[in-house]
């Protein structure tokens, strides 16, 4: 009766759309469809870049999967996360605002959560789709990577877990998949750690062993202690250092379901079958609806964790067996809809949270996507190649199949579109950044409803995006950009990830403007004696700039260094800390 019911109320809605279109009536898009409340799948890669999939132009990696998705249904060409990291790009997502309305970002420099045990994460205030469709009666579902913070004040408090965050059914990481979850040449925190703990023991040895030569030759006066003391934390800072990368795999490197830690830490090689798992439960489970699940990949985010079935089968080494993986993964949740035959009452999206990771790179070793013809990668500010991603939904018989959409379209457009689709209302409390996107999916509208967007690299605004409809122009003005290293690279090798603000970032005055509609590229800076309506641009940006800072209001941010150092009172432990080990997926 269910399933009869949702299918009448889907056919009338369609129908009504129809109608109002041959009418030229031009109904808003939601409000006809409002009623149909289809089941939401949300699918979202970490670090793919825009050039690894076939439907956007790659011919060598395989993505059949994703590109059938493309064909099926309308793809964006211009969609941009609102950051090019992902802890503010995913708050972005969730909650359709800017990440530093949040305070999802930091301005010293820690642009990503840095430990599963810290106290920063996505406000208890934030109002997520989740939450809302959840009140609306959707089963909200969260299978993967969260990255969004965990807990405040003790190990339990789940303040910022995913069920605090309207999610009804958890299970993944609460961190995120890194290069440290597995011994490998590669490392993101482990190799900098041992580092500076094997620093601190070799200055505490000096001491203690300068101490012992000046009590032996009664240079130094007093008590043994000094020198117990600074024998004992060399040896402590010595031992840390020894055991780092498996206290990192342990704090980290875990799977949950709900609240309760299933697996600590994680057996990878079984990880991807276990989240397929998951999602065809969850499905099976709620396929009455109607339900949203967002299935936030662990692929293609280093160490690049690949079966023996898909490795070796790329001509792009470990990264394109892993993005191979990923796209069959697409395919076994897309079949999962049509055995349980959902496709046509399910709108599904699919997205990486940012662009490629040029650094990932190890010798002659690539282990981070390609961007195509955009300009930089992961991490590098307002740099086209690292905030342009695939933007891809379906719906068939709602949506065009083989729609294309060279207007301009957020990540955090997904919050008004999902909440309006299930029946509940955007909030009025708060600024909104994102824009509905059904008119322009159905073509109801001609133009984005965005005529600005801004780019920030953590809290500092490095670049500014105006669609100039009248003219059919995308400008783009870059106050800020990363110095690449070394010179004459298009990356900053050596580095990790490039930074935000201090002398390794220049300043323009006057600032680059680039016209993305002629040069996506970015790589021909205008100037007044080249573009004559340089001053013009100038000035409306200015302004859209001064109108949009505002808007913005004071909050703590998430990021910085008290809120997003380890505290080991905060850290979740399968057993007793520090021992904490468990393999619950073993069991019966």
């Amino acid at each position: 009766m269910l399933h009869l019911e949702h299918s009448c109320l889907f056919f009338r809605s369609c129908l009504a759309l129809t109608v109002g279109v041959l009418l030229d009536l031009k109904p808003s898009a939601c409000s006809s469809l409002s009623g149909s409340r289809p089941n939401i799948l949300l699918l979202m890669a970490d670090d793919l870049g825009i050039g690894d999939v076939g439907c956007y132009g790659n011919n060598t990696i395989r993505t059949p999967n994703i590109d059938r998705l493309a064909a099926d249904g309308v793809m964006l060409t211009q969609h941009i996360a609102a950051a090019s990291v992902c802890t503010p790009s995913r708050a972005a997502f969730l909650t359709g605002r800017y990440p530093l309305r949040s305070g999802m970002v930091s301005s010293n420099g820690y642009r990503v959560l840095q430990w599963t045990g810290v106290s920063g994460g996505l406000p208890p205030n934030e109002t997520t789709f989740a939450k809302i469709l959840k009140d609306k009666g959707y089963a909200t579902g969260l299978i993967g990577k969260w990255h969004l913070g965990l807990n405040c004040e003790s190990s339990d408090d789940y303040c910022h877990h995913p069920l605090s965050h309207g999610f009804d059914h958890f299970y993944g990481m609460p961190f995120s998949m890194m290069g440290d979850c597995e011994p490998w040449e590669m490392s993101e925190k482990r190799a900098g750690l041992e580092h500076k703990l094997n620093v601190c023991s070799h200055v505490m040895a000096l001491a203690a062993f300068t101490l012992t030569v000046g009590k032996l030759t009664r240079l130094v006066a007093g008590s043994w202690t000094l020198v117990i003391c600074s024998t004992i934390v060399a040896l402590l800072f010595f031992t840390t250092s020894c055991f780092m990368g498996a206290l990192i795999v342990h704090a980290d490197c875990f799977l949950m379901r709900n609240h309760s830690i299933t697996e600590q830490p994680m057996c990878l090689q079984r990880t991807t079958a276990l989240m397929l798992k998951e999602v065809s439960s969850f499905v099976k489970r709620n396929k009455q609806g109607p339900f949203l699940l967002f299935v936030s990949f662990l692929h293609v985010h280093t160490p690049l964790i690949t079966t023996e079935n898909f490795r070796g089968r790329s001509p792009h080494g470990l990264y394109g067996d892993n993005t191979e993986e990923m796209d069959w993964m697409v395919g076994q949740i897309l079949d999962t809809l049509d055995t349980e035959g959902l496709t046509n009452s399910t709108l599904v999206y699919f997205t990486s949270d940012h662009g490629g990771s040029l650094e990932a790179q190890f010798g002659n070793n690539q282990y981070g996507g390609w961007n195509g013809i955009y300009k930089g990668g992961k991490g590098m500010g307002g740099w086209e190649g690292g905030i342009r991603v695939p933007g891809i939904l379906r719906w068939p018989g709602v949506l065009p199949a083989g729609r294309l959409i060279h207007e301009p379209t957020s990540l955090m457009d997904v919050f008004p579109t999902v909440v309006q689709l299930g029946g509940g209302q955007v909030p009025h409390d708060r600024v909104i950044d994102g824009r509905d996107l059904l008119p322009l999916l159905l073509g109801t509208a001609q133009h984005s409803d965005h005529e600005f967007l801004m780019h920030y690299c953590e809290s500092f605004l490095h670049a500014a995006r105006w669609h100039q409809r009248g003219r059919g122009a995308v400008w783009k003005v870059h106050y800020v950009t990363p110095m690449f290293h070394p010179d004459g690279a298009s990356a900053c090798y050596g580095r990790g990830v490039c930074p935000c603000f201090g002398d390794k970032v220049a300043h323009h005055d006057p600032p680059l403007l680039f016209d993305l509609s002629r040069d996506p590229s970015e790589a021909h800076a205008l100037t007044p004696d080249t573009e004559s309506s340089f001053h013009q641009v100038m000035e409306s940006v200015t302004k859209a700039v001064e109108d949009h800072r505002r808007t913005l209001s004071p909050v703590p941010l998430q990021l910085d260094l008290l809120d997003n150092i380890w505290k080991p009172w905060l850290q979740p432990c399968c057993g007793r800390f520090p021992l904490c080990w468990c393999d619950r997926e073993a069991d019966p």
